[in-house]
């Protein structure tokens, strides 16, 4: 199964190679298999891979909905053996 997030195209060099934003994380990727990529735009990722251009208004939603799916606090897992009285 692949998770695919919306990157944020932070710089594109003549080679066609460039990083995004990835909430916060930088990756270096290829922009070969999309036309008119510019910095800015949101794309789709794969592999390193930039596979399809997204419109910034559902980039955005998209993004909003994974914050929401994120845990605000982890509770560290209980040991209910180690808890258990005899």
């Amino acid at each position: 199964m692949c998770l695919a997030l919306p990157a944020r195209v932070i710089d594109i060099d003549a080679s066609g190679h460039g990083h995004v934003d990835l909430g916060g994380v930088r990756k270096h990727i290829s922009f070969a298999l999309l036309d008119q990529v510019q910095v800015g735009d949101y794309v789709i990722v794969h592999v390193g891979y930039a596979l399809t251009l997204l419109d910034p208004d559902e980039a955005q939603q998209t993004l909003a909905l994974f914050a929401q799916m994120a845990p605000t606090e982890q509770t560290p897992p209980t040991d209910q053996a180690a808890s258990a009285q005899p």
